[in-house]
């Protein structure tokens, strides 16, 4: 007997360790403290602060979004103790139970109790009714107050008072009853709505194992790599063109436009925008081996359908340098008696990326609505210039050229144009890194009259077999400043190029001197710089021969882009 309550003893005891041994489960009450928004994924950082027991305990994150990288999650934390942190492991969150909607029951309840007091309304109401048709369902000699028959001119009467009462009454329990049947529907609706599954969007938690030496106060922050976020950027250029006494102005503004999908919404959380690329990846790709062969031609349908889609392609090319989008009516600008300042962004740079700190605190809802922020705004002196493309569009558009000055790239986007307080359209830009200069437009300059005429036009018509066809082309371009000042220009033209030794193509020597005869690397395109006085006139020749077998004929295509 002893031997029992020793060995009941020592289970007990084992029992108590054990318990003492398994860690504590915390839940974590975090909150956003910080989001830094990647052009194709975001770094969130929440914080916690709890009290946890000495021993082992298992901290817990919940109600996270699903899209969140494990790989990325991050714990860092602070405690007056000792505190170590293990293992930290983020993994689906099991299914809530059934839950009952709120909402739903509160509003039930609402329209229970109003369907109650209808109720005692509708019953006094038909209690009325029936009273009253069964008082005018008696006698005459009954209705009068001394029991005697009424009055043969007091029947009228008596007739139009019971007839009113009902009237009156039918219409109210008319009215009531109506409001009875919406009642009755609408809970009917929403009971029948209770039992359904709402589908819930998955969610993750994270656990993290830490282990104290003794109670006390913890502050963990918690960091992981979501996706279905971003920003993109978004420019706005305004230029001033000056005059005689004052020098051009070119403001600069580089706006964030904000959206996200993640599941949680980002509310007063300090916010920064950077220009890493968190998902493109690490590493260079790998190179692989590549293998050339004879080239099969296409079946000539297809060969049909490509010709006719390049057509079109260019088709659709020459129709947006033929017809320009119109420009938006001037912007009046109240007078103001002091301009409010635009609230830019913290710069924060290095050698391989850049990173704006939003000034405050803000926040992006989680709906997929667009957040736009000012990260910059800079006042910049730009050369002016004027550039035309006379094959496309006889007309000179104003250019102003800056230098990227600031330690963070101009990402590509869209640019938003201003000239003199006029919005003339909007551009995009490629990457401009930092130190490499940028072109934008600022729209047509009228008072640079361009005329582009053919000089002359030739073409053979061979007689015999083998013979050699050309074909000779001539272009005279006229430009002249109606300005009263001076003006750089550059007018860029083209002559088609070949990449087969059966065709031939020369520039002709009455061509004026090119600038640059390969413009930005393009084959075949050059251009002429000069500055254009004052009410001067200046005339740019360009004449090109063609030359190929007579008995093979010939297209002229726009070549592929080239890769930026």
């Amino acid at each position: 007997m002893r031997l029992v309550r020793v060995l009941l003893c020592a289970s007990a005891l084992a029992i108590v360790g054990l318990g003492r041994a398994q860690a504590d489960i915390v839940e974590a009450k975090s909150v956003i403290d910080s989001v830094v928004v990647h052009p194709d994924a975001a770094t969130v950082t929440r914080k916690a602060s709890l009290d946890i027991g000495a021993g082992a305990s298992t901290i817990l994150f919940k109600n996270l979004p699903f899209a969140l990288d494990p790989a990325s999650l991050r714990v860092a934390g602070e405690a007056n103790g000792r505190v170590s942190i293990g293992a930290v492991e983020a993994r689906i969150a099991p299914p809530d139970a059934k839950t009952a909607d709120t909402a739903v029951e509160a509003r039930l309840k609402q329209l229970r109790a109003e369907r109650d007091r209808l109720q005692v309304t509708i019953d006094a109401l038909e209690a009325k009714q029936a009273m009253i048709v069964r008082f005018s369902q008696s006698g005459p000699e009954k209705l009068s107050p001394e029991a005697r028959p009424l009055a043969l001119g007091e029947w009228n009467a008596a007739f139009d008072a019971i007839g009113a009462a009902l009237a009156h009454t039918g219409e109210d329990l008319r009215a009531a009853r109506a409001k009875e049947k919406d009642l009755d529907d609408e809970i009917h609706a929403l009971e029948s709505g209770q039992g359904r599954s709402t589908p819930q969007r998955p969610a993750r938690e994270v656990a993290v194992a830490v282990e104290s030496q003794a109670a006390g106060r913890l502050q963990l922050a918690l960091t992981y790599l979501v996706g279905d976020a971003s920003w993109r950027p978004a420019y706005d250029a305004r230029l001033d063109t000056g005059g005689k006494d004052r020098k051009p102005q070119l403001e600069l503004i580089r706006r964030a436009s904000v959206t996200q999908h993640t599941g949680e919404d980002w509310s007063d959380v300090a916010l920064s925008v950077s220009t890493t690329r968190a998902q493109r990846g690490a590493a260079a790709p790998e190179v692989q081996p590549q293998r050339v062969g004879f080239w099969e031609p296409p079946v000539p349908l297809a060969a049909r359908a490509g010709n006719a889609a390049s057509s079109e392609r260019a088709d659709k090319r020459n129709r947006a340098f033929e017809a320009p989008a119109p420009a938006a009516p001037a912007l009046q600008d109240a007078p103001k008696p002091a301009p409010a300042e635009q609230q830019v962004a913290t710069l924060e740079a290095n050698a391989f990326q850049a990173t704006f700190k939003i000034a405050g605190l803000n926040g992006a809802p989680s709906d997929g609505s667009t957040k736009s922020f000012i990260l910059s705004s800079r006042r910049i002196e730009p050369a002016l210039a004027i550039r035309i493309a006379p094959a496309l569009d006889a007309t000179a558009y104003l250019e102003a050229r800056i230098v990227n000055e600031e330690d963070a790239p101009l990402l590509p986007g869209v640019v938003a144009v201003q000239r003199d307080g006029v919005y003339v359209g909007s551009s995009r830009i490629a990457l401009v890194a930092p130190g490499e200069a940028a072109e934008f437009g600022f729209g047509a300059d009228d008072k640079v009259k361009v005329v582009r005429a053919p000089v002359k036009r030739v073409e053979n018509e061979p007689n015999w077999f083998g013979q050699t066809k050309f074909e000779t082309r001539d272009f005279k371009t006229t430009i002249k400043n109606l300005h009263d000042f001076a003006i750089h220009a550059a007018v860029v033209d083209q002559v088609p190029f070949s990449e087969s030794t059966a065709i031939t193509v020369e520039t002709l020597p009455q061509t004026t001197q090119p600038s640059e005869k390969h413009l930005g690397d393009k084959r075949g395109v050059m251009a002429w710089s000069f500055d254009a006085q004052p009410g001067e006139t200046k005339e740019i020749r360009l004449a090109y021969r063609v030359k190929w077998p007579a008995d093979r004929d010939i297209v002229t295509q726009p070549a592929p882009p080239l890769a930026r």
